[in-house]
């Protein structure tokens, strides 16, 4: 009995809403219920497309040197130290890795713009603003895990 009452209100509100007359205001409304109903990737979803299927590494880590600021990076972008960026021997550039100092739990995501020298070893050269978010400023250097995120930027929200 009560699914029946609650029936025949939701198919009246549906009849009264097939035969309102269409209102500027109303026309506004079925269109931004229209784009909301379109198929868009949220962003978890455009984080797993872009997910990076590379495996995390245990990592030494060091900062730039105060003489490289301004110099040119590898992705033709100035090197700034109060960005969050680092400098990798193999991963891609534009690639977002998250680094963790595995003793502090200390966590920095970092966008890959350069090149450093081949080591033999996993090896990752953060700027100076990366080097202090996870306490690696002024020790030199740091046992890190290294986890590949995105091999390109999201894109900004609107």
């Amino acid at each position: 009995m009560k699914h029946q009452f609650f029936n025949t209100i939701a198919l009246s509100v549906v009849a009264a809403a097939l035969f309102l007359p269409v209102t500027p205001a109303r026309a506004v409304e079925e269109q931004a219920l229209g784009e909301l109903t379109k198929q868009q990737p949220s962003v978890l979803e455009e984080l797993l497309l872009k997910s990076s299927p590379l495996e995390s590494v245990d990592a030494v880590a060091t900062y730039y040197a105060n003489r490289f600021e301004g110099r040119q990076t590898a992705s033709g972008h100035r090197y700034n130290p109060d960005k969050l960026t680092a400098a990798h021997e193999s991963l891609p550039l534009g690639t977002v890795v998250r680094v963790l100092n595995p003793e502090t739990k200390q966590e920095v995501h970092v966008t890959i713009t350069d090149r450093c020298a081949s080591k033999a070893y996993h090896f990752i050269d953060l700027s100076r603003a990366a080097a202090k978010k996870i306490g690696l400023w002024g020790k030199g250097k740091l046992k890190v895990v290294i986890y590949p995120l995105l091999e390109e930027k999201l894109k900004e929200p609107a």
